[in-house]
């Protein structure tokens, strides 16, 4: 079954979905309001669910060659006493690979270059989507109209595509905490690979990359559009007496580079990810607080299994049955398991609850806490044939 299919949204979610459709022989337009794609962002981190899903979209290889594993590191204190250690190599032997550390402008910019320019339609919104007949869905784009056999919504957390197909839902809440984070100028003496430190109300962690130089990601408890006249200046204030490699982190990064965001989730779960012949994927549909590493490989699970049920089921409503009915269930759990790991993180602050909950995390053996991660890890990703 081959057809006609706009993306709206360029993030990697849509590129993905994009590249997946083409695979299987479908025409593909992505449709982006940003005027360009400027790979922006800081780091991210692929665990072995999310590399498989980019090996099923042939840009496993090339993400792979642009990244760092993450064997060494782990979880601390501010005052840099271990909670626990990272096994990368148990990881790689139970799943074939560590996690990888890459920079987001990288795997953007790698996903971008799988696909042909003229599927891009870049700096164009889409105003309008109506399905107007059983077999067609017509797309608005100011004066450009795209007609098509499946519309899928990729547009992010603040998707006008989810606020269409469901408009008494309540959206994306805040989740309470913002994140400030940046990828450093120059390349910086990292000990590990990966590492969080928890505090009262605070996180730090940081992401090495292949050219030594590192992302890191402060994340505060603090009200919803909370925002600092000097971010570097204040995170250094902040962050002054924990351990080292905080300071340094700090140090290596230029004021201009830093984001700021607050974080937001889809905290009531959706009904259904699809409407008719529009669906959706991604932050659209099970935007999720980063406490797992796991919102960028469930966007890439979503665009693989996509592309296999439309590539394998006899009509385009029984391949989005069977979407919703694979992806929703599992995202979902995925979406409540990392605000669960949130709660038991930096948001935990009563003296007693805290002090438990580092002893536990010390005594827990190495093989349990590989074993908590693969619970995420695991998936393989269904074939396109």
């Amino acid at each position: 079954m081959g057809g006609t299919a706009v993306v709206v949204g360029g993030g990697i979610g849509g590129l993905a979905a994009a590249i997946g459709l083409r695979r299987i022989g479908w025409e593909v337009t992505v449709v982006e309001r940003e005027p360009t794609l400027e790979d922006a962002g800081a780091g991210i981190s692929l665990a072995a669910n999310g590399l498989r899903a980019l090996d099923e979209l042939g840009v496993g290889e090339a993400v792979r060659n642009a990244s760092r594993g993450q064997y060494s590191g782990g979880t601390r204190t501010p005052r840099g006493g271990w909670l626990t250690r990272m096994d990368g190599l148990a990881l790689e032997k139970a799943v074939g690979t560590p996690i990888m550390g890459i920079p987001r402008s990288t795997l953007h910019r790698l996903l971008r270059d799988s696909l042909p320019v003229e599927a891009l339609l870049i700096g164009s919104e889409a105003d309008s989507i109506e399905q107007v007949d059983p077999g067609t869905v017509r797309v608005g784009c100011g004066d450009t109209v795209l007609d098509a056999d499946l519309v899928v919504g990729a547009d992010g957390i603040g998707s006008k595509v989810r606020s269409h197909l469901h408009p008494v839902h309540p959206g994306p809440v805040y989740s309470g905490s913002t994140v400030l984070r940046a990828v450093t100028e120059k390349a910086v003496d990292l000990r590990t690979d990966f590492e969080l430190t928890w505090g009262h109300g605070a996180e730090f962690g940081h992401i090495a990359f292949q050219d030594g130089r590192a992302e890191w990601h402060a994340v505060l408890d603090l009200p919803a559009g909370t925002r600092f006249a000097d971010p570097l200046a204040e995170l250094r204030r902040r962050f002054q007496t924990w351990h080292s490699p905080i300071p340094a982190l700090l140090d290596a990064t230029r004021p201009a580079a830093v984001l700021h965001h607050d974080v937001n989730e889809l905290r009531t779960p959706l009904a259904s990810y699809t409407v008719g012949r529009t669906t959706l994927l991604g932050d659209a549909a099970h935007a999720m607080t980063p406490n797992l590493g796991q919102g960028a490989c469930q966007a890439l699970e979503d665009a693989v299994t996509l592309a296999a049920v439309l590539a394998t089921e006899s009509t385009v409503e029984a391949a989005l049955a069977r979407y919703d009915a694979e992806r929703r269930p599992r995202s979902q759990a995925v979406a409540r398991a990392a605000r669960q790991a949130g709660r038991m993180g930096r948001q935990l602050s009563h003296p007693l609850a805290v002090a438990l909950r580092n002893t536990a995390m010390r005594l827990t053996p190495s093989r349990a806490a590989t074993r908590m991660i693969l619970r995420h890890h695991t998936w393989v990703p269904p074939r396109f044939d």
